[in-house]
Order: structure tokens, then C-alpha cells, then sequence
């Protein structure tokens, strides 16, 4: 569905992004994260034709962005981080105005418009001054200019960004809804949020790609030791002691004590070791029972930050 290989931008002497390539398959949703100034932006911008790249090549459903920039254009629907909104327009208008721009046939344009108000919720604002909207309904109204003419691809470059917790939440699960029937390439700074509505991530640092896989490989791959989480019932400085002594175990912090002498521990190992049945063992032997144990990943977080620590480290 996207095909990008070797993009590199230049401005001037300064690099925007380096030798970049990655693809996005129909109807996936990919999450596309990097610091300030890493790159993410002027990806999406040539993506969507609003900037020419320096080399490289960018191809929407086949079409090289270059050689036929129209055709790309009809596919994509963009919702940048400030979306492009005219403010004494009403919300009906505007709409209007963006499907001629993008030359929707008449015969359905009023539908597809009453359709799309629906879908993110607007329709009961649509004869509202968008000066006058709040900043999660102006957000909604960006995101409906990004779904007129129904294109294949949605380019949504922080779609949450200045939303109340309750908005957060209902733009994500459009997101998702969205995602059954397009291609999507979600950029945003609330990592939890592309963990939730993305099947691959791709980190982009200083210009170039630092990693690109499924959140759960970039979590196994990027974890140095295995962590996991273990409820025991017993006296919580014989556990802790009891734990130290395993083989393998390089960390245990007690976390929570949900009631007296019933503690939540989290316990760090070597990678490769399995220390769950010399856990099991020794708390047996000391009579104090495991009432739970769970493997405990890296978070996108936590995985984002390393990625980023090591790139500077290397430079």
C-alpha cells in the first residue's frame, strides 16, 4: 500500500531525514514515533506531497508520489498537528469547501459529508463557527476533512494532541474503527496510545530508522533481563532474602503490600534463565504461598528511551 525506499531530505546542508525505507501493508495501522526534530514530520510531509524529497522514492497504491502526485494526493487523507481549519467558516461550510477541493462527485457528496459528521460525532455541531468549537471538536472537524473523498491511506500526525482524557479515549477507538477499512500511519506522543491502535512501530532518530518491528518483538528484543511480578503471602524481609539467594536473580523490589503479609514483588534475572521453579521451590519450603506470577514486558516506553539513549551514546 506504501512502499518508501531510501528517502533522504536535505535542507541545505543540514539532514531532515537519511536513506529511510519502510513499507505499510493494506489496512494496517503503523505507529510512527521519534523525539522533536527526529524526522517524523518531514517523513509525513513528503508522504502526502507537501514536500519533494531529496532522493528516495514514496509510492502510495503503485503511484510514485514524483510522477503522479495527483493520483497519490485522491488516496491520502492527511490530519496534521495543527489541522487546517478556517475559523469563520461553520463546520457544514468548510466540509463543503474541502470536498470541492477534492473534487467529490456532487451526487454524493451531501451523504458522504452526513456520514462523515456522524462517524466522529459532529453532526449536532455542523452549523457552529469553528472559532468557536472547543479544541477536541475542532480536532474532530480536522480529522473529518482527513476522511472526505474516502481515501485508502490516513496520514494522522498527532490526532489526540491538547484532548481531555474522555476525548483521548473516543478518538482512539475511531482510530481503530477507521483502521478496518484503511491504511493508517499514526504519529503521536502518547506511547500507551499507539501500543493500543498499532500492529508495528517504526522509531525514527536523527533522521533515520532505529527500530521497526511489532510492539511485542521490540519489547523481547530490546529486554536485556527477564522481569516479572510475584505476589507472596509471608514476611516480606525472609522473601526478599529467600529470592536474593537464587541463582540468576540480579534485582527484587517490594512494590505494594496488599494486606498484611501479602506483598508484591518485582523480581529481575538473567535473560535466558527460567527462575520461576526455584521461586516456587523455596517459598514452598519456607511455607509462604505464591498467589501470583506474571511475566512483566518493556513497555513502548520504556523501549522508545532506550532506543533513543543508545542512538546518542553511539554519537
Amino acid at each position: 500500500m506504501i512502499e518508501i525506499q531510501n528517502l533522504t531530505k536535505f535542507y541545505g546542508q543540514i539532514v531532515g531525514v537519511k536513506n529511510i525505507s519502510f513499507t505499510v501493508e493494506k489496512g494496517e495501522v503503523l505507529g510512527f514515533l521519534g523525539p522533536n526534530g527526529s524526522g517524523k514530520t518531514t517523513t509525513m510531509n513528503i508522504i502526502t506531497g507537501y514536500m519533494p524529497s531529496t532522493e528516495g522514492t514514496v509510492k502510495v497504491c503503485g503511484y510514485d508520489i514524483m510522477e503522479e502526485p495527483a493520483e497519490v494526493k485522491k488516496r491520502i487523507g492527511y490530519l496534521p498537528e495543527q489541522p487546517p481549519l478556517y475559523m469563520d467558516m461553520t463546520v457544514t461550510d468548510y466540509l463543503n469547501f474541502v470536498a470541492e477541493l477534492k473534487k467529490v462527485n456532487k451526487k454524493v457528496k451531501k451523504s458522504q459529508l452526513d456520514d462523515i459528521m456522524e462517524l466522529v460525532k459532529i453532526t449536532h455541531v455542523r452549523k457552529r463557527l469553528i472559532r468557536n468549537l472547543s479544541k477536541g471538536y475542532k480536532q474532530r472537524v480536522g480529522l473529518a476533512q482527513a476522511l472526505i473523498g474516502n481515501p485508502e491511506v490516513l496520514v494522522l500526525d498527532e490526532p489526540t494532541v491538547g484532548l481531555d482524557p474522555k476525548q483521548i479515549i473516543e478518538i482512539r477507538n475511531l482510530i481503530k474503527a477507521l483502521g478496518k477499512e484503511h491504511t493508517i500511519i499514526l504519529s503521536s506522543h502518547i506511547l500507551t496510545e499507539v501500543s493500543a491502535v498499532c500492529e508495528r512501530v517504526v522509531i525514527i532518530h536523527k533522521g533515520e530508522i532505529a527500530a521497526i518491528d511489532t510492539p511485542e518483538n521490540l519489547s523481547k528484543n530490546f529486554r536485556n533481563m527477564s522481569k516479572m511480578s510475584i505476589t507472596i503471602s509471608g514476611p516480606k524481609s525472609s522473601v526478599i532474602n529467600l529470592i536474593k539467594q537464587i541463582y540468576g536473580i540480579k534485582y527484587v523490589e517490594a512494590q505494594t503490600e496488599k494486606e498484611k503479609d501479602v506483598v508484591t514483588y518485582i523480581v529481575e534475572c538473567d535473560k535466558d534463565l527460567d527462575v520461576r521453579k526455584p521461586i516456587f521451590f523455596a517459598m514452598a519450603k519456607a511455607g509462604y504461598p505464591i498467589l501470583e506470577l506474571k511475566s512483566v514486558g518493556m513497555s513502548l516506553e520504556d523501549i522508545f528511551l532506550q532506543v533513543v539513549t543508545e542512538e546518542k551514546e553511539v554519537n
